[in-house]
């Protein structure tokens, strides 16, 4: 009985070292479950917040996307409008350069914030203050151009009225000049043509004449020039032909030259002056005789007489 009391003592102290050992284990477990439990939460947690936290980091880098995109797309609206104005201005062109750099800026910009975004917005504004005033600079100036352009076509009008006026003036002008020069000419009347013998005697016959006397009067005209006064008589024969001398002389007439019989100076004083002019020949022949006068570039007057 003492050999089994002594064999059974370290049996009981090994379960009580077991139990405790076994009660240590569990306490250790216990422990470790509650730290994987508690990182387990804080893991869940962190998750959960990275996930908000890269969420509303995607949401607004979209937001700073489509700032940009709007920002991009009034700079070329911009640009459209700038292109459009059709105005050459060195600052104009300068603030066409400086939008068209901020769209490539925009372009490859890669680190996007509200800041950065906020400068390109500025500029923009900026840049639409400007051009709105260049607007309304050019505006204005249209509608002076418009303005001047309505005075410059009253003006036309006005002008070309009185050009008109003027014309019109300098063809009365003309025409009253016409007028005084026509009424300015020399008028023969009552022209005759007689035969006379070497004695000066008129003759009933003409071939028994040797001279031929042209008869004339002056008409008194108070718009001719007075003074001396050159006038010429061409005779045309009853064959047609022009009495002449040797010599035949001629005077210039509408740009020509004409031949004549017989001239005479004589001094006029614009009033009625009886005139004659003679021309010396022979062999005369019966038949109408045709008379012209001449003088200054006119012809004063004709006639036709029979001689027998």
């Amino acid at each position: 009985m003492e050999e089994n009391t002594k064999g059974y003592a370290p049996e009981e102290e090994n379960d009580e070292e077991d139990y405790y050992y076994r009660t240590d284990v569990n306490k250790s477990l216990r422990g470790y479950k509650i730290v994987i439990a508690i990182l387990a939460v804080i893991l869940a947690a962190i998750s959960v917040l990275y996930y908000n936290i890269n969420r509303r980091q995607q949401l607004e880098y979209r937001e700073l996307e489509v700032v940009r995109d709007s920002i991009k797309n009034d700079l070329t609206s911009l640009i459209s409008e700038y292109d459009s104005l059709q105005y050459q201005n060195d600052t104009i062109s300068a603030r066409l350069v400086e939008a068209n750099e901020l769209v490539e800026q925009l372009k490859y910009e890669r680190r996007l914030n509200y800041n950065r975004l906020r400068a390109y917005e500025k500029e923009v504004g900026t840049l639409r203050t400007v051009m709105k005033r260049y607007l309304r600079q050019i505006d204005s100036l249209n509608n002076l151009n418009k303005k001047l352009i309505n005075e410059n076509v009253s003006y036309r009008k006005e002008i070309s009225s009185a050009n008109l006026r003027a014309e019109r003036a300098e063809e009365k002008a003309s025409e009253l000049k016409n007028k005084v020069q026509q009424g300015a000419i020399l008028r023969a009347r009552d022209i005759t043509l007689i035969a006379l013998s070497s004695k000066g005697k008129p003759v009933s016959r003409v071939r028994t004449a040797t001279t031929l006397r042209v008869d004339f009067t002056l008409n008194s005209n108070e718009l001719a020039t007075p003074g001396n006064r050159e006038i010429y008589v061409r005779i045309t024969s009853p064959d047609g032909y022009i009495l002449s001398t040797e010599q035949t002389p001629s005077f210039e007439f509408e740009g020509g030259k004409l031949s004549y019989s017989a001239s005479r100076e004589v001094d006029y004083q614009n009033e009625d002056l009886d005139v004659s002019i003679f021309y010396n020949g022979s062999g005369f022949a019966a038949g109408t005789y045709k008379v012209q006068l001449y003088s200054g570039g006119y012809m004063m007057g004709s006639t036709e007489v029979v001689l027998r």
